[in-house]
């Protein structure tokens, strides 16, 4: 009798350890929210409290700059939250523009961006930038956008560097954003390999790469030293976790396991109202 309760007693203390590390591994989970996707509901700068109030302690989103830098910096004082994320500036984005780094011909305009982008950082006191590199040109030789696109980032990653913070390069799929220069994981790994900067990591969209070539655990995985963030949204339809094919739960263990310590962005257009999508975070918090 006595050695059928040692070995029950080991089994539920294996189990409550198992049960301990598997609470502490979720623990490490963060999500931030994504102020241009969710909580539209409300005007912008309403989203700040509506994020707070839903338990988020970060937030990001596309672009600060229609807003003076030190009013936002109020807003996130207020609601006690970190500024995880945003874009360098893209003007154009409205007549279709997805960015400028890949053009040749328009270095100025993209260095003035990058002062711009690191004068809100700096406010904001917002350690990762992220460049959308642009559609391809047509009427651009592939060694002229390659050579425009490496230059442009290697000033980026040594301005960026001068006050700690990290530039980031995201890939879109090419169905959402036709004739997006950066359309995969390892076309991104390359261009960060051919600056040869220290200070560039990849920014790593879930549903974008889902979208282009699948195989989430596995890529994640093997790429997560070069990761610097990481964004999120359910395929098909772009919409929170557990409305389409994603498994979450095995890829945020998976995440989790790989060491990786930052911000899980919540960049999805939700379904049916931000708050009533928000139970698939219950199990991660």
């Amino acid at each position: 009798m006595i050695i059928y309760y040692d070995v029950i007693c080991r089994i539920l203390q294996a189990g409550k350890f198992h049960l301990v590390n598997r609470i502490k591994r979720r623990a490490m989970t963060k999500f931030s929210a994504n102020l241009t996707m969710m909580f539209t509901e409300v005007d912008f700068l309403d989203r700040f409290e509506k994020a707070a109030h839903n338990g988020f302690d970060a937030v990001e989103y596309m672009f600060p700059y229609d807003w003076p830098a030190a009013q936002l910096l109020e807003y996130l004082q207020r609601h006690n939250q970190q500024q995880i994320l945003f874009n360098l500036p893209v003007d154009e984005w409205a007549s279709g523009v997805r960015g400028i780094a890949c053009i040749p011909g328009r270095e100025q305009e993209f260095q003035e961006n990058v002062g711009r982008a690191i004068g809100y950082a700096k406010v904001l006191r917002c350690s990762r930038l992220n460049v959308l590199v642009g559609l391809t040109p047509e009427k651009e030789s592939p060694d002229a956008i390659q050579r425009t696109l490496v230059d442009n980032l290697r000033f980026a990653a040594d301005e960026l560097a001068k006050e700690n913070i990290t530039l980031l390069v995201e890939a879109l799929n090419s169905r959402d954003v036709p004739g997006f220069h950066l359309v995969g994981s390892q076309e991104v790994i390359d261009l960060i390999e051919a600056t040869g900067h220290e200070n560039i990591k990849f920014q790593y969209d879930i549903y974008h790469m889902q979208r282009m070539e699948g195989e989430l655990i596995n890529t994640l995985t093997r790429l997560m030293d070069k990761i610097g963030h990481i964004q999120l949204a359910d395929n098909p339809g772009r919409h929170e976790p557990g409305t389409g094919e994603i498994n979450f739960t095995n890829l945020f263990q998976a995440i989790d396991q790989a060491g990786y310590e930052g911000w899980i962005g919540c960049e999805y257009i939700p379904a049916a109202g931000t708050e009533a999508g928000l139970g698939w975070l219950a199990e991660y918090r």
